[in-house]
């Protein structure tokens, strides 16, 4: 059983030969990527927009199923991903330990993950997940339009998170960036969690008596800071890592999208807190279910 999953998530030819090209990838170029996020912006806004003239403000579009099964679907999809980059790279780390002492870059199998030889091409099993990761980003841009049909809001904070972690991903495989292979595995890891408790409570189970999405969102962001600083670390001392360029690139966005996500959470949570202190005068508070205390994170 475990041969026959070695060899369909990280042996199989399709997945040992892959190369990431402009002329034989899906979505692999420029013009594509930033036509993909030029729609994406303009749809979101223009169906807000039009809902926002033709219904009244807080009527709510009935989506019935399709949610649970979008979230079922993404972290089905996200759990692959981890195994098949998390079995894709203990056979990469076999097979290229050997060039590392020619390198003298990296020695161990974390510094791998955390920096990539100079020189590395976006080519063979990690990059081939990398590619089914990038992919998956257009799935997440769903999301975007539920919460519009559903909720009847969209944020700035929304359309450019979305838009720049399709962007980063893009990045990661056309200059073979460094740290890749550990934020796959900790996105995709989150995204199975996060989106199974989507899945979890949207067929009706019972939600968590804490903000379950927010602490998992707050570990992954200092999970990525720490390895950001290990990535600059590496790179100074053991003489470059690949596509420094483009992880300097993401190093500014990531900076970007924490600090918007912080602010936007802190003013939701005070908001929150004070609908809290003026329902809770008289002790009417404590009655309250535990999944009330869930921010909603789409």
């Amino acid at each position: 059983m475990m041969q026959s999953v070695k060899h369909w998530l990280s042996e199989h030819p399709s997945i040992v030969n892959f190369r990431w090209s402009h002329t034989q990838s899906f979505g692999s170029t420029w013009s594509f990527l930033f036509s993909s996020i030029a729609v994406y912006v303009v749809a979101a806004t223009t169906l807000h927009t039009f809902l926002s003239l033709v219904l009244p403000k807080r009527r709510r579009v009935p989506l019935g199923p399709i949610p649970a099964i979008h979230s079922l679907c993404v972290s089905l999809i996200s759990a692959v991903i981890f195994v098949g980059i998390l079995l894709s790279a203990a056979a990469e780390i076999r097979d290229t330990r050997w060039f590392w002492h020619r390198t003298k870059t990296i020695t161990t199998p974390f510094q791998w993950l955390l920096c990539f030889p100079l020189g590395t091409r976006p080519s063979g099993r990690v990059f081939f997940w990398s590619y089914v990761f990038y992919l998956t980003r257009f799935l997440h841009l769903f999301r975007t339009f539920f919460t519009i049909l559903r909720h009847r809001k969209l944020t700035f904070f929304h359309l450019f998170n979305q838009s720049i972690l399709l962007c980063m991903s893009f990045l990661w495989l056309e200059f073979s960036q460094s740290f890749q292979v550990l934020a796959i595995l900790l996105a995709t890891l989150l995204y199975s969690v996060v989106y199974g408790y989507r899945f979890w409570t949207a067929i009706g189970l019972p939600s968590a008596c804490f903000p379950f999405v927010v602490n998992c969102q707050v570990v992954l962001l200092g999970c990525n800071l720490l390895c950001h600083f290990g990535v600059l670390f590496l790179h100074f001392l053991k003489g470059g890592c690949n596509g420094m360029g483009a992880w300097g690139f993401n190093s500014v966005l990531n900076g970007v999208i924490l600090w918007l996500f912080l602010n936007f959470y802190v003013k939701r949570h005070l908001r929150k807190r004070n609908v809290d202190d003026v329902s809770g005068h008289g002790g009417s508070s404590s009655g309250r279910s535990c999944g009330s205390s869930e921010i909603k994170s789409e």
